[in-house]
């Protein structure tokens, strides 16, 4: 069989000739592709010679850095399980998260040492710059290891709404299958230069965009955090952009900002929070452009995308994407009928293996035949596409009447 690692998957979709440009970071280098092959090998190698064996877990708390893709593509070619840390974390959830994962490796930032030092335990603590201070004299190839598509390739704690955040263990089948899902959707090709001005340590900006472009070979404008003067600019350098509603609004905040910024983007895409059909209107007549929503979560991936060629509706997150299904049901697990307000449930490749050391959560939150209930509540229009009206536990009932924040 094929090794179903997800670098594997990756490496096989870089760009003939691998000296082609994967990230290009203004004011800063241009990181080909062959140069991130080698830097994820000397980091693999690191990584091994500190400890890590296939299974273990490598956290970071990091600021956006290219050198950061180079790690967790390094923890993928080690059969290593890749934890991404929000930076704004402090030290009661970072002694939660470590305590829980117990990762052996953590990665974090030269102000943040001290405090996950005295956390760390058994762990080694290190800082972006002596990683690569170690990794340096390593070998720039490494024999990346066979995985079986149901290997752990990373775990998200998801924030969660209510008690402990769970850690959603996302597999290399999880991963790939979603990303590619998404690039044949979204109709990614080597030409493409991915516009990425999102964190990277949760779905959106690690999974759902770098993926995008390390799967068609392409580009991506790197850029450490949102600025919409400097997105502004570098607009006319991309084809495409994957934003939150945020973005969108403060583009839209700039008066000067219009088409003509806009005239080599072939595509606007919108997650993680519900983009509101204002915005939505706002951003079409002043752009020409069409902002595409899609929706998904820490433990799915991607689960519905509104399409590439067909219309794109405000307030709805699309269809669901090729492999994956979606459906509304009741209280008692009937399904909805179109409009009907329900749970949303999927079930596809992409789906979580579960949560991490909680088998009983995991249990809860699956269908007898297999649907996670998402803990989001929505309703299927006539024509197939989802509309998300809230969250199951930010239900309001008020005289008797549903209400969600989001109607208000």
């Amino acid at each position: 069989r094929m090794n179903a690692n997800l670098y594997a998957l990756f490496e096989r979709h870089f760009p003939d000739g691998a000296e082609q440009p994967c990230l290009v970071i203004p004011n800063g280098p241009v990181v080909h592709y062959d140069d991130l092959a080698a830097a994820s090998a000397q980091v693999a190698h690191a990584l091994v010679a500190a400890g890590c064996r296939p299974g273990d877990r490598v956290a970071a708390q990091v600021d956006k850095d290219w050198r950061v893709l180079a790690l967790y593509l390094a923890c993928l070619r080690a059969g290593l399980v890749y934890l991404p840390l929000n930076s704004g974390y402090q030290k009661a959830e970072l002694a939660y998260f470590f305590g829980d994962a117990e990762p052996r490796v953590i990665v974090c930032t030269p102000e943040r040492l001290g405090v996950v030092a005295t956390l760390a335990r058994d762990a080694t603590v290190l800082t972006i710059p002596e990683l690569f201070d170690r990794a340096a004299p390593q070998p720039a190839s490494f024999d990346t290891l066979d995985r079986a598509p149901d290997d752990l390739a990373a775990i998200l704690y998801t924030s969660g709404t209510t008690g402990r955040s769970k850690g959603a263990m996302l597999t290399h089948r999880n991963l790939a299958s979603n990303g590619l899902a998404l690039v044949e959707i979204w109709g990614f090709t080597r030409g493409d230069v991915l516009l990425h001005a999102l964190p990277i340590y949760h779905v959106h900006g690690l999974f759902v965009a770098c993926h995008c472009a390390l799967l068609s070979g392409s580009r991506m404008l790197w850029l450490a955090r949102f600025d919409a003067g400097e997105v502004r600019a570098l607009l006319p350098r991309a084809t495409v952009m994957m934003g939150v509603p945020t973005f969108y609004t403060r583009l839209l905040a700039l008066p000067e900002f219009g088409a003509a910024d806009c005239r080599s983007m072939r595509l606007f895409v919108s997650g993680s929070a519900p983009l509101l059909p204002e915005t939505f209107a706002q951003f079409r007549a002043r752009t020409e452009c069409t902002i595409l929503e899609r929706y998904g979560m820490s433990e799915t991936g991607m689960n519905t995308s509104n399409p590439l060629a067909g219309e794109r509706i405000a307030g709805t997150v699309g269809p669901p994407l090729p492999g994956v299904a979606v459906r509304v049901v009741d209280a008692e697990g009937r399904p909805c009928a179109a409009g009907e307000v329900g749970n949303i449930e999927v079930k596809g490749p992409n789906v979580f293996a579960g949560y991490w050391r909680m088998p009983e959560k995991t249990r809860e939150e699956f269908t007898a035949d297999g649907y996670f209930r998402t803990g989001d509540m929505g309703m299927l229009l006539t024509n197939g596409y989802l509309r998300i009206v809230g969250r199951a536990k930010d239900l309001i009932i008020t005289g008797g009447l549903n209400v969600y924040p989001k109607e208000i």
